[in-house]
């Protein structure tokens, strides 16, 4: 039995006591939830339903919670009810069907700890969204990580989810960009506010390879030569580099198309429609401080020129217009003040800016070295790149490294901790949880033991202390993965796999009293199958929430 299942039951006998004394079984909630006790003598799960209806049906909380426990000791599978406190209900399950949930979980398979809650919801996810004019830093593999890991979260609860690379390919520092690959090709010094490092002299070689004459061209069409091929060819290398991390994304938006396609003009023309358009000192304005933004924001220059928060705009609009609910952007340290001015321009299309638009930041990472943050990377020259990290502890450790915290604390990876083989290491721990209930299952093929047919397996065989802990660490997964999309928190399926599966399992493996193979001659029986099932049940609950995070689930190590 699942919490879930566990849960409809308690509602059904909520509903069984109401209406047997005549009371509004209306106040019911659609579903509750279960919980595991802090403390496993009290019980397997815990419910406080009858503390939540005792003022809506006038039955103080302690008699209310006496005629649900006498209703839910009926059921099958309860083994026991008993009321605490002012009117808890601390749940014993027998040991069948506490061990059913084995069979559950290997027969779901990949699907186990998917959900519907998230259903209907259709979301836009925009994350790392670079400049093309550089390799991906850091921070925003941070953000690759994060993001990857949080769509794979929101479409296992059911949303239809858009990920998408907003591409900034227009603008000032695509100018300054294309400066900078002229002058390297002309063996120049970078301009002041240009761009350094070996990439700049590698794609500036590129180009020229392509383009043999660029160097004969006036000084503005060989820039614009740079700026055009420079500006694909870095493209080219992060989406490369992004891929070879296991991000891929549905969309990949060009800033530019937003001024081709003439949407800028669109959003203004809806932004004006709406009210909150006006014209001072020569430029175009959104009045946002209507909607609490610390000032007005200008949408056109005096000149004619566009601002970025007009290119904002007309992209809000153009996701909002392809029919996405919920426009979620994750951003940079670097960006808190955008929420302000981003939220009040939702307002100002008319829409929820509490429903429709949502903004998350991400805090920084260091690269740590011997003790040391290392400062910048060979190639790049000023930053630590996706590769660079890469290179320092590995794709799995990387991924698992910038999910397993919550983005908006900073940390600092160290290159030591992240490349050693032992249980200190966060990704190792749970990543050898895989590969030994793998390795169990290959030496239990060797000796001749399979989990045999459904029908023939006998989950009251799992009725051992170190069984039934594990048995509720693996139930607890299809919640996590639901609290952790809702609270757009990836993080908390890294720490449910290495707090609460890992260590559950490893105390059910070292137990002498729960041996999976049978020892020397020892005959093949019943619990050894029985705990094969739970073995095959651990990998499964392990390799789906590594899934999730984007990291592989070694067979071997």
């Amino acid at each position: 039995m699942t919490p879930a299942e566990l849960a409809e039951v308690v509602l059904a006998a909520a509903h069984a006591v109401l209406t047997d004394r005549g009371l509004d079984s209306s106040v019911l909630p659609e579903r509750t939830t279960v919980e595991r006790p802090r403390n496993p003598e009290h019980g397997d799960y815990a419910s406080t339903l009858a503390l939540q209806l005792s003022k809506k049906v006038g039955v103080p909380p302690r008699d209310l919670a006496g005629a649900l426990a006498e209703q839910l000791g009926r059921a099958p599978g309860v083994k026991s009810v008993e009321i605490a406190g002012p009117g808890f209900l601390n749940i014993r399950l027998d040991a069948a069907a506490a061990g059913q949930l084995a069979r559950t979980i290997v027969e779901a398979g990949a699907d186990y700890g998917r959900s519907e809650r998230l259903a209907g919801q259709r979301i836009n996810l925009e994350f790392v969204s670079a400049n093309p004019t550089g390799p991906v830093h850091i921070g925003g593999v941070r953000w690759a990580a994060v993001g990857d890991a949080l769509s794979r979260l929101l479409r296992a609860t059911g949303a239809d989810v858009g990920t998408e690379y907003y591409f900034n390919d227009a603008g000032s520092q695509i100018d300054r960009f294309a400066r900078s690959l002229l002058a390297a090709a002309k063996g120049e010094a970078a301009p002041e506010d240009g761009y350094g490092g070996a990439y700049i002299a590698e794609i500036a070689a590129e180009v020229q390879a392509r383009r043999p004459e660029v160097l004969s061209l006036d000084e503005a069409a060989a820039q614009e030569v740079f700026r055009v091929e420079g500006v694909a060819l870095m493209f080219d290398e992060i989406r490369s580099s992004l891929r070879d991390f296991g991000v891929e994304f549905d969309t990949y938006f060009n800033e530019k198309d937003l001024h081709d396609r003439g949407e800028l003009d669109l959003a203004l023309a809806r932004l004006r429609e709406q009210g909150h358009v006006f014209e001072a000192e020569g430029a175009t304005w959104l009045r946002t401080t209507e909607f609490g933004d610390d000032k007005d924001r200008v949408l056109r220059k005096s000149n004619g020129e566009w601002t970025y928060f007009a290119a904002d705009c007309a992209y809000y609009l153009d996701k909002r217009e392809r029919g996405f609910e919920r426009v979620v952007i994750m951003l940079g340290a670097d960006h808190h003040g955008y929420i302000g001015r981003m939220k009040a321009m939702a307002a100002c299309f008319g829409d929820d800016p509490e429903r429709n638009l949502e903004i998350l930041i991400g805090q920084l990472v260091n690269l740590v070295r011997d003790g040391a943050p290392v400062r910048m990377s060979k190639r790049a020259g000023t930053v630590v790149t996706l590769e660079d990290l890469v290179e320092a502890i590995g794709v799995d450790a990387s991924r698992y490294a910038l999910a397993r915290y919550s983005s908006d604390s900073p940390i600092d990876i160290d290159v030591e901790l992240w490349t050693r083989a032992s249980r200190e290491n966060p990704v190792y721990y749970v990543q050898y949880v895989a590969a030994r209930t793998a390795s169990v299952a290959r030496n239990a093929a060797e000796v001749g033991l399979t989990r045999g047919d459904a029908d023939d397996f006998r989950p009251e065989l799992l009725g051992h202390e170190k069984e039934n802990e594990l048995l509720k660490a693996l139930a607890e997964f299809p919640a996590v993965v639901s609290t952790a999309a809702e609270l757009r928190e990836p993080h908390r399926v890294a720490r449910y796999l290495e707090e609460s599966v890992a260590p559950a399992y490893h105390r059910f493996f070292d137990e002498p009293a729960c041996r999976i193979l049978p020892r020397g001659d020892e005959p093949v029986g019943d619990g050894n199958r029985a705990r094969l099932w739970l073995n095959d049940a651990t990998r499964t609950v392990v390799a789906n929430g590594l899934r999730l995070l984007g990291v592989s689930a070694p067979e071997r190590m």
